[in-house]
C-alpha cells in the first residue's frame, strides 16, 4: 500500500508541474506587451515587432516613452519617465529607443524628465541587468539624509550601434558614440568616443579605432568569419571535424566552407563589427 501511494504521489506531482509550466507559457504569451497588444500601458509610441517580454519590470510615464521598430525588451526591464508616476513632463518625449534595441532581462532605463531624458540610438544592444539613469542623488548637505536631498539630472545619449555588457552602469551626463563597447561592470560618465572600448569604475578607454592604424591596441583574435549562406547542418558538422563529410559535400558548398575554414581567402567583416564583437570578448 506505502508504495501505491507514492506512485500516485509521484503522478500527481508530474501532473502538477505540467500544468504550472503551461499556465506560465501561457502567461508569458499573453502578458507580452506590443503595439498591438499594449495591456494596461498607453506608450507614446511603440514600433513595428517590438515586444516587451512578460513579467514587465516597473514601467510608468508611458506617455512619454517612445520605442521604436523591432525592439526586444527582456523580462523584468523597467523603463520610467519622470521621478515618479502622475508626473506632467511636458509635450517632448523623455525616453526614446531607437529601432533594433535590445534590452536584457532586469535592465533598468530611467529617464528624469524635459531636459534630463534618456535616448539610445539603433541597434544598440544591453546586456542583463544593465542600468541607464539620468538623475543621480546628491549629498550636498551633511544634515539630510541623501535620499531626501534634491537629486542631480543631466540628458543621457546612446550612440547606435553601440554594445553595454553586464551589470553596466551608465550615470547622468553621459554621451556615448557610435559603435562603443562597455565593459561588463562597467561605470560610465562623460563622454565616449565613437568606435572605442571603455571599462573599469570609472570606465576609462581601453581600445580605440584609429582610421589610419586600425585598432590601437592591436585585436588580439582574428575577426570571426560569418557562416556561408545555404550551408547545411551536416555540412557544419563535418566541417567541425564531428563527422565524415559525405558525397553530397562537394559543390559550390564546399567552397565556401573551405574558405571559412580558413582554406582561402576571406573578406574581413567591417571595422565597426569586428572591433564590437573583438570588445566584447577582451576589452
Amino acid at each position: 500500500m506505502p508504495k501505491n501511494r507514492n506512485v500516485f504521489s509521484s503522478l500527481l506531482s508530474r501532473a502538477t508541474s505540467r500544468a504550472v509550466h503551461g499556465l506560465w507559457r501561457h502567461a508569458q504569451r499573453a502578458g507580452a506587451v506590443s503595439a498591438e497588444h499594449p495591456g494596461p500601458y498607453a506608450f507614446r509610441g511603440i514600433g513595428e515587432g517590438t515586444r516587451l517580454a512578460f513579467p514587465q519590470g516597473t514601467l510608468f510615464g508611458t506617455e512619454w516613452i517612445e520605442l521604436g521598430a523591432y525592439c526586444v525588451v527582456g523580462a523584468e526591464v523597467t523603463l520610467t519617465a519622470g521621478m515618479m508616476p502622475d508626473l506632467d513632463l511636458g509635450p517632448d518625449t523623455v525616453l526614446r529607443l531607437g529601432d533594433g534595441v535590445v534590452l536584457g532581462r532586469g535592465s533598468h532605463v530611467v529617464a528624469h524628465g524635459a531636459g534630463a531624458g534618456v535616448t539610445i540610438g539603433n541597434d544598440v544592444f544591453c546586456g542583463p541587468y544593465v542600468y541607464i539613469t539620468s538623475t543621480n542623488h546628491s549629498y550636498d548637505d551633511p544634515h539630510q539624509p541623501i535620499g531626501r536631498q534634491w537629486p542631480r539630472s543631466a540628458p543621457v545619449e546612446i550612440g547606435a550601434g553601440s554594445w553595454l555588457g553586464t551589470g553596466a552602469v551608465v550615470l547622468p551626463g553621459a554621451r556615448l558614440g557610435r559603435n562603443t563597447v562597455v565593459a561588463a561592470g562597467s561605470v560610465v560618465r562623460g563622454e565616449v568616443p565613437d568606435h572605442a572600448v571603455v571599462a573599469g569604475a570609472p570606465a576609462r578607454v581601453v581600445r580605440r579605432w584609429d582610421p589610419r592604424e586600425g585598432w590601437l591596441p592591436p585585436l588580439r583574435t582574428p575577426p570571426p568569419v560569418p557562416v556561408p549562406e545555404g550551408v547545411t547542418p551536416g555540412q557544419l558538422a563535418a566541417l567541425a571535424g564531428l563527422e565524415t563529410p559525405g558525397p553530397e559535400t562537394p559543390g559550390p558548398e564546399a567552397g565556401r566552407l573551405d574558405r571559412a575554414a580558413g582554406h582561402g581567402t576571406v573578406p574581413a567583416p567591417p571595422a565597426d563589427r569586428t572591433g564590437s564583437t573583438d570588445g566584447m570578448r577582451t576589452p
